[in-house]
């Protein structure tokens, strides 16, 4: 069956979000006069961002609180004198100015001129806007949409009938949602009733009953024909 419209995730599918998160998380600590802040805290703060995540994809908690909540975890946890608001507002910021591109993407995305492209992204609205301005795949998408522009997210079906109307998609089969995360990407795509590519780059064992149509573990295997994704 041909697809005509790919949506891609952003975080780990497109750009790498470890270096992103790096940089943007070492220089907000910078600005709090915490230089070595990177390398105190940056466990901790994975780990519940984790859990931070996983509760905004089930639902228990808003984008609004997430820029926020994860934040005045961290801090309570080591006993940090730090304003959570005003870090989570400048890390946000910070992430604007980090465009990593995972390897292959941008000769992966040079090869679909006849597609239409667009990111559906559970990230930050300005974040990933400016994001995707600051690297080589400016002027690539027909729409960037994030979640906290809708009202909703990832796995929700609303969030993918909110795209389908913005791009005027009448025949969702011809839709392919290609992204890294099982429970947010793959089992999304499911619930609106598209077909699915999970890019597994680390191979990761799927342990969770999410079954995507294709899987792909590098973007050199990924291979949009006029009938199919190659799937290895």
């Amino acid at each position: 069956m041909p697809y005509d419209v790919l949506l891609f995730d952003l975080d780990d599918t497109l750009f790498d979000f470890a270096e992103t998160e790096k940089h943007a998380l070492g220089n907000t600590f910078n600005t709090f006069g915490l230089p070595n802040g990177l390398e105190a805290y940056r466990d901790t703060y994975r780990a519940i961002s984790s859990v931070i995540w996983d509760d905004l994809e089930q639902g228990r908690i808003t984008i609004e609180e997430l820029k926020v909540e994860r934040f005045r975890r961290l801090f309570a946890h080591h006993e940090l004198q730090l304003d959570a608001a005003h870090f989570g507002e400048l890390y946000i910021e910070n992430l604007g100015h980090e465009s990593h591109m995972i390897d292959g993407v941008e000769e992966m995305i040079s090869k679909l001129s006849d597609y239409r492209l667009a990111i559906l992204t559970n990230g930050f609205t300005i974040a990933q806007h400016a994001r995707i301005a600051g690297s080589p795949l400016r002027n690539t998408f027909e729409a960037i949409i994030a979640s906290e522009e809708t009202g909703y997210k990832k796995p929700q079906p609303e969030i993918f009938d909110y795209t389908f109307q913005k791009l005027g998609i009448t025949d969702p089969s011809r839709v392919l949602m290609i992204g890294d995360s099982l429970t947010s990407d793959i089992q999304g795509g499911i619930n609106a009733g598209i077909d699915t590519c999970w890019f597994n780059r680390d191979r990761r064992e799927n342990h969770i009953g999410i079954q995507p149509t294709y899987e792909i573990h590098s973007w050199a295997e990924f291979s949009v024909g006029r009938t199919t994704v190659k799937n290895n």
